[in-house]
């Protein structure tokens, strides 16, 4: 146990090191500096050119917003209509698989469309070949693209002039697939393939066991899309099992080549801030306040595994591994459950354990790490909810101190602070609310079809816990969920798709406008009556702010969910 803890440090400090040549080469690529992938440029030309676009045409935030509005508009109907027919395309159908029906259909295009992944099908047998390919993979690459874009954007907003540019949306959004992860995807891919991940277009085979009974066996173009899944803090799988399935994660070397992934691009983008803006105390400081408060939440996570479960005690089961239920003997509690700790905090919310198994206050320590949303969270999305609690930060502490707030130079007026109040108190708003309609609904009528599939939920404090998983998953863009839940219906299917649509733009469109108000304010040098963002003691007020904002706006639901059942068991 302790080799395997000192292994998953290691594995960590790799992840930083490598994060800090990548976000170095991240602020050469937007500051259109020279940088190792120059040659691409005339692909990119070539792009753009198909798509009649000027690339160096300034955009205001709001022109930034409906480029981005506009164009995943289009990805949505495109994803929408080849899922509704996929059992008629011609090509890559390995299992002459079925269309989805509609409201499958409707959520995972939108699943995938808002880099949620959250999946309400198995997709081995829910998607064929060229939907994985062509539609799944591609809004994978797309979602992560613009989540890169617009968290490069806000950076922009934040340089020490005045503008009312914030960039180009497609310049960045290009410039993410091309110079970031198509790069990066493709030596993940040829990693993968060396770690035994297939890479086949061949038709499932149907071979003899042991006891001598037929099994099919599913394979496919897995390696092509894990990447991706990982790196763009995507996460959904080539199987039903997701990273627990021995085809996407056949060992310990591609469980090391998957979670590097994962860590990858999000502490990244804290080294690209502190080069882009040559601001790099800060960037060390928002290092600190989220790594610090990823420990907090993973090591009781890990402490309650290693526990074991109480329930399974009782039964008289020795638990000297820890809490098994659930997890692959191949990788154990105590790398299950890091693996967990890191898959909350980011939202790439892939799974090597069944989280439903996971023992209550487990599931505390999940909630929070998907609701807060900033302790690194997904590539450049997770900037924008620590840039929404610095704001406040600089509000409240400058209340304290009576002094005008301000952010590197630009004074922080009443519009910013009310945005982004709205969307931090919009969230939870989103995901309770939804939760609560839920549990009228079936409380109501706890046998309706629509709503259960014909399968009550889990009674009493968990089954609260799977429903209020669910939509808090979906609002974070985290995918992952307890999967004790019948959730392919109308119900969950239009519901959730509902919450993944809001809980992915209106956290973009927020920080979007709070920059380019910044932006377009004059740059005024900093005094010494001014609270300082760039020190320890406002980085332990931020901390401060995360935490009880973070507390109080999902503590009921806590209590009356894992802490009730907890306190129960």
């Amino acid at each position: 146990m302790i080799t395997q803890g000192i292994g998953l440090g290691l594995l960590f400090s790799i992840a930083v090191g490598l994060a800090i040549l990548v976000g170095r080469y991240m602020s050469r690529v937007f500051k259109g500096e020279r940088n190792a992938l120059d040659f691409l440029a005339p692909l990119e030309r070539l792009i753009y050119r198909i798509g009649g676009i000027d690339p160096t045409k300034p955009m205001n935030w709001r022109q930034y917003v409906v480029a981005i509005l506009t164009i995943n508009g289009i990805w949505l109907v495109y994803a929408f209509v080849l899922l509704l027919v996929q059992a008629v395309i011609p090509i890559w159908n390995q299992q002459s698989i079925p269309s989805m029906e509609w409201t499958l259909a409707l959520n995972t295009a939108i699943s995938f469309l808002t880099s949620t992944n959250l999946q309400h099908y198995s997709g081995e047998s829910g998607a064929t070949y060229f939907t994985q390919m062509a539609v799944l993979t591609f809004l994978q690459f797309v979602s992560a693209g613009t989540s890169l874009a617009v968290g490069v954007a806000v950076v922009r907003s934040l340089q020490g002039k005045a503008s009312v540019s914030v960039g180009n949306f497609y310049q960045d959004f290009v410039q993410s697939i091309t110079r970031v992860f198509l790069p990066l995807s493709l030596l993940g891919a040829i990693g993968l393939m060396l770690a035994g991940v297939p890479m086949t277009f061949e038709p499932y085979r149907v071979i003899t066991t042991l006891q001598g009974a037929a099994q099919t066996i599913a394979s496919g173009p897995v390696a092509a899309m894990l990447p991706i899944k990982h790196l763009g803090s995507n996460g959904g799988g080539f199987f039903g099992a997701n990273t627990a399935h021995p085809f996407e994660n056949p060992s310990f070397v591609s469980y090391i080549i998957n979670l590097i992934n994962v860590f990858l691009l999000p502490l990244a983008f804290v080294v690209f801030l502190g080069y882009f803006l040559n601001r790099r105390k800060l960037a060390i400081i928002l290092f600190t306040i989220m790594t610090g408060c990823w420990l907090v939440l993973t090591i009781p996570t890990i402490q309650q595994e290693l526990g074991g479960n109480v329930a399974i005690s009782q039964l008289g089961i020795d638990q000297s591994a820890g809490s098994l239920e659930g997890k692959e003997m191949r990788f154990g509690t105590l790398a299950s459950a890091f693996w967990c700790g890191v898959n909350v905090v980011i939202p790439a919310g892939t799974l090597t354990s069944m989280h439903d198994s996971y023992t209550p206050l487990s599931g505390v320590f999940m909630l929070l790490g998907m609701q807060v949303d900033a302790f690194y969270g997904g590539v450049g999305t997770g900037f924008l909810y620590m840039f929404l609690y610095i704001i406040l930060a600089i509000f409240i502490g400058s209340l304290m101190i009576g002094r005008t707030p301000e952010l590197l130079g630009k004074k922080v007026s009443l519009p910013e602070i009310q945005i982004a109040s709205f969307v931090i108190v919009s969230m939870p708003l989103l995901y309770i609310g939804a939760t609560g309609l839920a549990v009228a609904i079936k409380n109501a009528n706890p046998a309706i079809g629509w709503l259960s599939n014909g399968n009550d939920q889990p009674p009493g404090s968990h089954g609260f816990t799977t429903i209020l998983y669910e939509y808090v998953s979906s609002a974070a863009g985290n995918g992952s969920g307890f999967e004790g839940l019948g959730d392919n219906t109308p119900f969950w299917n239009l519901s959730t798709a509902f919450v993944m649509l809001f809980g992915r733009f209106i956290p973009i469109i927020g920080p979007l406008a709070i920059g380019g108000i910044l932006y377009a304010k004059q740059y005024i040098p900093p005094t010494s009556g001014v609270l300082p963002t760039e020190s320890w003691t406002f980085g332990l007020l931020l901390t401060a702010v995360i935490l009880i904002i973070g507390a109080l706006c999902l503590f009921p639901a806590l209590a009356i969910g894992p802490i009730a059942e907890y306190l129960t068991q």
